[in-house]
């Protein structure tokens, strides 16, 4: 039951923080400059990360969670707008 449990708050702190991302980048970018790819990358890897949490019993939530975190900035660093921020911060 545990198990279970911990699988649902990750699937839940993984389709939040994929609608966070939808939503920061859709207010930024518009529609017609909307990140698919990364949008795609973002599903996939929450699913992955799901589905070895509930593969494994030993990955505990944090770690999880951790994980899924640390890729979601790793793939929003690579889209449009922060690159359009990081050339204007570095000139």
């Amino acid at each position: 039951m545990k198990k279970t449990i911990q699988t649902i708050l990750l699937a839940a702190f993984v389709l939040f923080t994929t609608a966070s991302f939808c939503y920061a980048e859709f207010s930024v970018t518009g529609n017609n400059a909307f990140p698919f790819f990364h949008l795609g990358c973002l599903i996939i890897g929450g699913l992955i990360i799901v589905s070895l949490k509930k593969k494994y019993s030993r990955l505990y939530l944090s770690e999880a969670i951790g994980s899924f975190a640390l890729y979601t900035v790793l793939v929003a660093l690579f889209t449009v707008p922060v690159v359009d921020a990081l050339k204007t911060f570095i000139n």
